[in-house]
């Protein structure tokens, strides 16, 4: 019987049209079968507070944190914003890893794609994502690294990626991914 990995996919754009959704979507569809990943909303989680770690913090992040625990791994779909990374996503770095010893993240395979529709394939929001992904203990696949550029000409009007060449490096991805959550699960 073969062995099921839950993947928790982060859209870091929030824009109804977003490049980056359409991207993880691609993903999805592009990933073996032994990955079952859903996309997780962030466009609800209150920003960071550490007044709020007092009592009760509020239940989106409570839920936000019970489903990365329950992950058997992370995949980040970027924009960049400023050569960094949307502030919503890097709300949800903040969130789950806090309070101090309570990171949900630690020892969880990841992978990064990073989206724009400019030409440098969103390379600065990637690095300041891997950046982040360290001190968390996220054990991020190297390789193959993903930049996705000109992502404006990539989809048709229903969002379904046109792109042969893209849809086959994704794949490929997707396959050297899932090699690397099953690599770091097995030991």
């Amino acid at each position: 019987m073969e062995q099921y990995r839950n993947i928790a996919v982060f859209a870091g754009s929030l824009r109804k049209d977003s490049f980056n959704r359409k991207v993880a979507e691609t993903l999805i569809e592009a990933a073996p079968k032994t990955l079952k990943m859903e996309i997780i909303g962030i466009g609800d989680i209150p920003l960071y507070n550490e007044d709020l770690e007092t009592g009760t913090p509020p239940p989106q992040w409570t839920a936000l944190r019970e489903r990365i625990r329950k992950a058997d791994g992370v995949l980040f779909v970027t924009p960049e914003y400023n050569r960094s990374v949307p502030a919503m996503l890097k709300n949800v770095l903040d969130v789950t890893s806090r309070p101090y010893g309570k990171n949900v993240w630690n020892g969880k395979p990841g992978g990064i794609v990073s989206v724009t529709p400019g030409g440098l394939g969103a390379f600065g929001a990637n690095h300041h994502l891997r950046q982040s992904c360290v001190f968390l203990n996220i054990l991020l696949l190297q390789q193959p690294e993903a930049y996705i550029s000109g992502a404006g000409a990539l989809f048709d009007a229903d969002g379904k990626m046109t792109n042969d060449g893209t849809r086959s490096f994704l794949a490929a991805f997707m396959k050297s991914y899932a090699s690397w959550v099953e690599k770091l699960l097995a030991v």
